[in-house]
């Protein structure tokens, strides 16, 4: 089955963990009939729950490569190197090969691979399983922009999309891949102040997840910039600007900005070459 005009073809995902099922999803909403989908899964328990699920076929690694106009990573980090090398000789000439593993360079991509090999690298987050997702984009030297097209096409059901620079996939990483994780983080804190504050456990979970929601929900319905929306809370001299207050005294925002930097730091670890020996 021939990509064709922004098509996907015949697609192979090599990894079916939360991230690799939730492309699986994103490639069937979009369109891919479950048939022309194989995935290589290293769980025989979770390869067996994946294709019930989805209704799509299962095989080893090399079948899959072969078969595929559009192949899929989604493994480890610092399993892409043996992974692809395994299935280089097995790809379909012409085969567009797409990687959510956090850190690894196209060039890291397109070493195994033969050469001229498509490769374009994605930073997906989690909330892409049910379409609210924020994902990143670049490509790899001989990706095209017909090859980011289709990329985009297979990504569009998982929410953003944006094109960025290989040089700003490790911000990208510590943004939108890490943030949700500090969003998560800033709820249970919330939720906790609530208990502190005499509020049952159910209550103040409920209270924290509902204004996240709402909030989020205003910052984007609103196309408003989050100071305008924060000053609009903050009546002066109340319990608004008391709370910021002690967030600023308290270095909230300049520990966002460390976690950033840590996220980003980690990211560029992950991507660094490594010792084949170590």
């Amino acid at each position: 089955m021939p990509a064709g005009a922004g098509g996907l073809g015949t697609v192979g995902l090599l990894g079916a963990g939360v991230m690799g099922e939730a492309l699986l999803a994103a490639v069937l909403r979009g369109g891919t009939p479950p048939d022309a989908v194989l995935v290589a899964e290293p769980s025989a328990e979770r390869a067996a729950a994946v294709a019930q699920r989805h209704g799509v076929r299962t095989a080893e690694p090399s079948r899959v490569a072969e078969a595929s106009d559009t192949l899929l990573v989604a493994v480890k980090p610092k399993d892409v190197p043996a992974v692809l090398a395994a299935v280089a000789d097995h790809l379909r000439p012409g085969a567009l090969v797409v990687s959510v593993a956090a850190g690894v360079t196209t060039a890291a991509l397109a070493g195994p691979l033969p050469a001229g090999t498509p490769v374009v690298r994605v930073m997906p987050n989690t909330p892409a399983v049910i379409g609210k997702g924020a994902a990143a984009i670049c490509p790899g030297e001989a990706a095209t922009d017909e090859h980011l097209a289709r990329v985009e096409a297979l990504l569009a059901p998982t929410g953003l999309v944006l094109r960025v620079g290989e040089a700003d996939m490790d911000a990208v990483t510590a943004i939108s891949g890490s943030g949700p994780a500090y969003v998560f983080y800033l709820v249970d804190a919330l939720a906790e102040a609530g208990v502190l504050l005499g509020l049952t456990r159910a209550q103040a979970l409920d209270l924290a997840r509902a204004t996240f929601a709402g909030a989020a929900a205003l910052l984007e319905s609103s196309g408003e910039h989050p100071v305008v929306l924060r000053e609009r809370v903050s009546s002066p001299g109340g319990t608004t600007v008391a709370a910021l207050r002690e967030l600023d005294a308290h270095g909230v925002r300049a520990a966002v900005l460390a976690a950033a930097e840590a996220a980003r730091d980690r990211s560029r670890e992950l991507g660094a070459p490594r010792d084949p020996a170590v």
